[in-house]
C-alpha cells in the first residue's frame, strides 16, 4: 500500500488529529497525489470509522445513543479534513465566505449507519463561479466515497426566505451545526435565523408540527400498535421524539444537542426526574433498535419487519422466558416504549404550552366555563379549572370523559398531561359504581347515526361498478368510543381501572394475519361495532346492521368485543381463560348476572361461527345441530354473529371479503331458522321436496322440456339438493341437458359471482380416479385460489364438481381470457396432456419467498375429527399457503383410496387451513385408528417434502442472486 493509514483511535478527536497530520504529510511528500489516490485514502479511513463503530456497538461497548454520537463525531472529523484539503487546494484561503453546515439528523448528531448526511454549503450573497465549481467538486468527492448526501447551497438571505416559506426547511435549519469553514458567516446566519423563529412564533410552529405529525401518523398506520412498525416515522417512534425536541428547542431556544436536552427540561421544572429518565431510556432503546436494523439489512431500513424482529431481538438479548418466546418479549418492550413516547408527547407539549407567555396572556380569557362542573372549554377542548384535582378526587377523571362525550369535544393536551400524572389514582376507581357506569357508557358510545337518506344511497347504488362507490367519511373519533378508549389506554388509566388490560398492551402475535397488537385490535373491533351501529357500513354489512338495531344486550356485546382476546399470550386456550377472567371484570363493573353470563359465554365461543362457516360443511345436518345445541337462543346467535364480524374485520383490511360475508350470512340464516322454530333441521325430505318443486316451476317457466326437467330431478342425492340455491340448480340443469343433447363427456362452465366475491367453476364429467386433485392442480396453475368446493356423484354415476375460486387479490375472476384459460387447463389436466405436478414444481422453483415470509414458521399439522359429522371423517390440514397446496394434499388423499365429498379452504396470512369431508372406497367413515394414523402421516409426508423443496429452491435462488451481486460488484 503506497500510503498506509496511521493507527486508528477509538477517540474521534484523536483519530481526526492523526488523520489530518497524516494527510498533510502525504500531500507534502507527494505533491502529484492524484484525485483517485486521495479518494482511496479517504475510503480506507471511512471504512475504519464504520468498522470501529460497528464493532464497539456489537460487542456492547456502545449503546445505540452512544453509537450515533460516536459515528457523528468521526464523520465530522472526516468532513473537516476533506474540507481543508479541497478548499485550501482550490481557494488557498479557509477564510473565504463559505461554511460547511450540518443540518437535519446529522445536525442533531443523530446519524444511523446508513443515514443521509444533510449538508448546507453556506455562502456569501453572490458566490463566485469558482466557489460554486469547488462545491460541486466537493459533492462529487463525497458521492464517490459512497456517502448518501442531502445538500443545499444557499446564502444567508436565501436560507431565511426558504425558512419563512417552508416549515420543513425551517425545521431542518433548526438543527444546523457548524462543522468547518467560515465560523463568522455561520454566526451571522444563526443570529438572523433566531429572529425569523421569533417572528414565526412558538404557537404557530407547534401547530404546524402537530399537523405534520398527524399526517405522518396517518400515512404510517395512525397507531403505534402495528405489528411491523416503522421505528422512525411511525407513532411513538424516533420522529415523534425529534418533534418534541424541535418544539422544545423552538419554545425555549436553548442551544444544546438532543442527547443532553431533556435533563435541561428537568431543571426548568417541565418534567419530573422520572420522566426525564423514561424519555432517555426510550430514546436510547429506539436508537439501539435502529442501529441493529441498519446493520442487519445492510441499508437504511427503519421498518421492523417479521424477518428482522427475531434477529434484532436476539442480538439485544431477548430470549425465551417462561412460555413467551424472545421475539414476542422484544416486541412487547418495543410497543411499551412507543407507548411511553406517546405519553411523554402529551406531557411535554402541555408543559411547553404552559411555558409560553402567549398562552398565559391571551388564551385564558378565551376559555368558556361549563356551568357547575369545574371544567371549561379552551381552544374547543375540555380543560379542568383550578378547582379540579385528579390526584385528590380521581372520579373527576371519569366525569371529565363523560363531559367530553356529552359535548362531543376533544380532551385538551394540558388535561391529558394531568391525567397521565394522576393515572395511578385510577386504581381507586375499581368497584366504584359511578366510574363503572361512565366507563360502560363510553364503551357503548356511537357517533351520530347516518341519516336515512345516506343509507338509502348506499343500498340503491347504480349497478355499474364504476358508479357503485359512495365515499362515506367516518366521523371524527372525538364523537364516539374509539377516542375515549385510546385516551384511557394511552394515559394508563384503563390499565389501573382494569388491571387485566395491562397484560394486553403491546401483546403481539408473530404472524402475518394480525396487523395489530391485542389491545389495539380490541379497540379497532369496538370502533367498528360503533360505526356499524351508527350505519357506517358497506353493502355486505347491511344484514349485520339490521341485527344490531334489534339487539337487546348491547353493553354485554361491546364489553365482550373489547375483552374477547384478553386471554392471549399465556400458553392456554385464550377463549377459556378470557371467559373466566371476564366474570371477575363484570362483577367489578357492577354488571347484572345475566350480562356477566352473556359476556363470559361470548368470549368462550367467539371463534365458533367463523370456524364453522369457513372450515365445516354447513350443509351437514350435524354441523347445524351441534351449533344450535351450543348457542340455544336467537339473541345469543345475534350477539355472536356481530362479535364474529367485528373481530374479523378488525384483524386487517384483507381478511374480510364478500365470500366470507356470504358464508357467515348463510350460516346465520340456517341457525336462525332452527332456533326460531321455522324449520326443523331433521325435516330433510320436506325441505328437498320444496326445493325440487321450486326448481321444477322455474325450469318450466323457462321452457325447458318436461322430460329434461324430470331427468335432472332424478339425478341428485339428498346432499346435492340442499347444497345449492335455486339459481345454481338451474345452471346445473342446463349444463346437464347440454351434455346429454350433444353427447359431451366433459363440460366446464365458469360463472362470476361479484356479489359474493368469487367465481363458480362447474365440471360435469364421468368419474375417474383423482378427478378432484387434477382439477385443483389445473386451477392452481391458472393462478386461482380455491375457497370452497363440492363434489357430487349423481345417480347415473356422473360427477358434478363445483369449485368457488378467487384471484390473487381475493376477488372474483371475471376477465374472459382468464376464464377461457381455466377451461383449457382443466381440459388438458383431465386428458393428461399436461404434467400438473411438474408445472406446479416449476412455478414454485421460481417463487422466491421473501425473508419476511420465511421468518414466520408454519409447521404442517393434520387433525382428524370423527365426531363433527355423522356421515364423514373430517380431515383438517394446516400448512403454508402456496400454489398447489390443495393439489398436493388431495393427491395424497387419493393415494390413500379415499373419496372427497367437499373441501373448504381458509387462509390466515400465510397459513392455510384446508378441511376435507371424506369417506373410504365403500362410502363409509374411517374409524380404524391404525388406518387414520396412516392417512395423517401420508399427508404430513407430502407437506414436509414440499416445504423442504421450497426451502432448497429458495436457498439456491438466494445463493445465485448473491453470486450475481458479487460478480456485478
Amino acid at each position: 500500500m503506497k500510503h498506509p493509514l496511521p493507527e486508528f483511535s477509538s477517540d474521534p478527536q484523536e483519530s481526526t488529529f492523526k488523520f489530518r497530520n497524516y494527510l498533510r504529510d502525504v500531500v507534502r511528500s507527494d505533491p502529484a497525489l492524484s484525485r483517485e489516490e486521495l479518494l482511496q485514502i479517504f475510503r480506507r479511513y471511512l471504512g475504519r470509522i464504520q468498522t470501529q463503530v460497528r464493532t464497539d456497538f456489537e460487542v456492547y461497548r456502545l449503546s445505540g445513543l452512544q453509537a450515533t454520537k460516536q459515528l457523528t463525531a468521526y464523520i465530522d472529523g472526516l468532513l473537516s479534513v476533506l474540507f481543508e484539503q479541497i478548499y485550501v487546494k482550490n481557494l488557498s484561503d479557509l477564510n473565504k465566505p463559505i461554511a460547511l453546515i450540518a443540518t437535519g439528523g446529522y445536525g442533531r448528531k443523530s446519524l444511523a449507519p446508513f443515514s443521509d448526511l444533510d449538508l448546507l454549503f453556506l455562502t456569501a450573497e453572490n458566490p463566485s463561479s469558482e466557489l460554486l465549481d469547488t462545491i460541486e467538486q466537493h459533492l462529487y468527492f463525497l458521492w464517490d466515497l459512497g456517502l448518501n448526501i442531502g445538500h443545499a447551497t444557499r446564502s444567508i438571505s436565501q436560507c431565511l426566505i426558504a425558512a419563512k416559506e417552508d416549515i420543513t426547511i425551517l425545521t431542518n435549519l433548526l438543527d444546523s451545526r457548524h462543522i468547518c469553514g467560515n465560523k463568522e458567516l455561520f454566526n451571522q446566519f444563526a443570529d438572523q435565523f433566531k429572529q425569523v423563529c421569533t417572528e414565526i412564533g412558538a404557537d404557530r410552529f407547534i401547530l404546524e408540527k402537530n399537523k405534520e405529525r398527524q399526517s405522518r401518523h396517518k400515512k404510517f398506520g395512525d397507531t403505534l400498535y402495528l405489528v411491523e412498525p416503522n421505528i422512525k416515522e411511525g407513532r411513538g417512534g424516533l420522529r415523534d421524539l425529534q418533534t418534541l425536541y424541535w418544539e422544545y428547542h423552538f419554545v425555549l431556544g436553548i442551544d444544546q444537542n438532543f442527547g443532553d436536552l431533556f435533563p435541561e427540561i428537568g431543571k426548568l421544572g417541565l418534567l419530573t426526574q422520572q420522566e426525564v429518565l423514561r424519555i432517555q431510556r426510550a430514546y436510547n432503546f429506539l436508537w439501539t433498535v435502529r442501529f441493529q436494523l441498519h446493520y442487519i439489512a445492510g441499508r437504511a431500513e427503519d421498518r421492523l419487519t417479521f424477518d428482522m424482529q427475531p434477529i434484532v431481538g436476539g442480538k439485544m438479548g431477548y430470549t425465551k422466558h417462561g412460555q413467551q418466546v424472545g421475539v414476542e418479549r422484544f416486541m412487547r418492550h418495543y410497543f411499551l416504549t412507543a407507548r411511553e413516547v406517546v405519553k411523554l408527547t402529551y406531557i411535554i407539549e402541555a408543559a411547553l404550552i404552559l411555558y409560553t407567555e402567549q398562552f398565559h396572556h391571551n388564551k385564558l380569557s378565551e376559555n368558556k366555563p361549563i356551568a357547575s362542573t369545574g371544567f371549561m372549554i379552551a381552544d374547543g377542548k375540555i380543560l379542568p379549572t383550578s378547582e379540579i384535582s385528579f390526584e385528590q378526587n380521581p372520579i373527576e377523571m371519569m366525569r371529565l370523559l363523560k363531559l367530553a362525550q356529552m359535548h362531543k369535544k376533544a380532551i385538551h393536551p394540558l388535561t391529558i398531561h394531568q391525567l397521565i400524572h394522576a393515572e395511578k389514582k385510577a386504581i381507586l376507581l375499581r368497584n366504584n359504581k359511578e366510574a363503572s357506569e361512565i366507563f360502560l357508557d363510553l364503551l357503548c358510545d356511537i357517533p351520530k347515526p347516518l341519516s336515512s337518506k345516506a343509507r338509502y344511497q348506499l343500498l340503491h347504488r347504480n349497478a355499474k361498478q364504476e358508479e357503485r362507490q359512495i365515499v362515506l367519511v367516518p366521523p371524527e373519533e372525538e364523537h364516539y368510543n374509539a377516542y375515549w378508549l385510546h385516551i384511557l389506554s394511552e394515559t394508563g388509566i384503563l390499565g389501573q381501572f382494569m388491571p387485566e388490560w395491562r397484560r394486553m398492551i403491546g401483546q403481539m402475535q408473530f404472524d402475518t394475519y394480525h396487523i395489530f397488537t391485542v389491545d389495539q385490535h380490541s379497540i379497532e373491533a369496538v370502533k367498528l361495532l360503533a360505526l356499524l351501529e351508527a350505519g357506517y357500513y358497506q353493502d355486505d354489512l347491511y344484514f349485520a346492521y339490521k341485527l344490531l338495531q334489534a339487539t337487546q344486550s348491547k353493553r354485554a356485546l361491546y364489553l365482550a368485543t373489547l375483552l374477547h382476546d384478553m386471554g392471549k399470550g399465556r400458553n392456554t386456550d385464550h377463549s377459556e381463560l378470557g371467559s373466566q377472567m371476564s366474570i371477575v371484570i363484570c362483577s367489578r363493573l357492577g354488571m347484572s348476572a345475566e350480562e356477566t353470563d352473556t359476556v363470559s359465554w361470548l368470549i368462550l365461543h367467539h371463534l365458533l361461527l367463523s370456524h364453522a362457516a369457513f372450515q365445516r360443511d354447513i350443509d351437514d345436518p350435524k354441523t347445524i345441530l351441534d351449533l344450535v345445541d351450543t348457542i340455544q337462543s336467537p339473541e345469543r346467535l345475534r350477539l355472536l354473529f356481530l362479535l364474529t364480524i367485528s373481530d374479523m374485520r378488525a384483524v386487517n383490511q384483507k381478511v374480510w371479503n364478500a365470500w366470507k360475508a356470504t358464508l357467515l350470512n348463510e350460516l346465520y340464516t340456517r341457525l336462525s331458522e332452527v332456533l326460531e322454530g321455522n324449520l326443523a333441521i331433521l325435516e330433510q325430505d320436506t325441505r328437498i321436496h320444496r326445493i325440487k318443486e321450486d326448481i321444477s316451476k322455474q325450469l318450466y317457466t323457462r321452457h325447458m322440456p318436461s322430460k329434461a326437467i324430470n331427468h335432472f330431478l332424478s339425478l341428485g342425492y339428498a346432499s346435492y339438493w340442499i347444497s345449492f340455491d335455486t339459481e345454481t340448480h338451474i345452471r346445473h340443469a342446463y349444463l346437464i341437458e347440454e351434455a346429454k343433447k350433444h353427447h359431451k363427456d366433459l363440460i366446464i362452465k365458469t360463472h362470476p359471482l361479484p356479489d359474493r366475491g368469487v367465481t363458480e367453476v362447474t365440471v360435469y364429467t364421468q368419474d375417474e380416479a383423482g378427478l378432484f386433485s387434477k382439477i385443483s392442480g389445473a386451477l392452481a396453475i391458472a393462478g386461482a385460489s380455491i375457497v370452497d368446493a363440492r363434489i357430487h356423484t349423481l345417480t347415473d354415476s356422473t360427477i358434478l364438481d363445483t369449485f368457488w375460486i378467487q384471484d390473487a387479490s381475493d376477488d372474483v375472476f371475471n376477465e374472459p381470457h382468464r376464464l377461457q384459460r381455466i377451461q383449457e387447463l382443466i381440459t388438458s389436466a383431465l386428458s393428461g396432456s399436461i404434467d400438473i405436478e411438474k408445472r406446479i414444481q416449476d412455478y414454485n422453483s421460481h417463487l422466491l419467498y421473501g425473508r419476511r415470509m420465511r421468518a414466520i414458521h408454519v409447521p404442517p399439522r393434520v387433525v382428524i375429527d370423527n365426531q363433527a359429522s355423522n356421515s364423514f371423517t373430517i380431515i383438517e390440514v394446516n400448512g403454508r399457503d402456496r400454489i398447489g397446496l390443495l393439489y398436493d394434499v388431495t393427491k395424497a388423499i387419493k393415494g390413500q383410496k379415499l373419496q372427497i365429498n367437499s373441501a373448504h379452504v381458509t387462509t390466515y396470512g400465510i397459513r392455510a387451513v384446508d378441511v376435507f369431508y371424506i369417506k373410504d372406497a365403500f362410502g363409509l367413515k374411517i374409524k380404524d385408528k391404525k388406518r387414520l394414523n396412516m392417512i395423517r402421516q401420508a399427508i404430513l409426508d407430502v407437506l414436509h417434502n414440499v416445504e423442504e423443496n421450497i426451502s432448497i429452491n429458495n436457498q439456491e435462488s438466494l445463493n445465485l442472486t448473491q453470486t450475481q451481486q458479487l460478480n456485478l460488484h
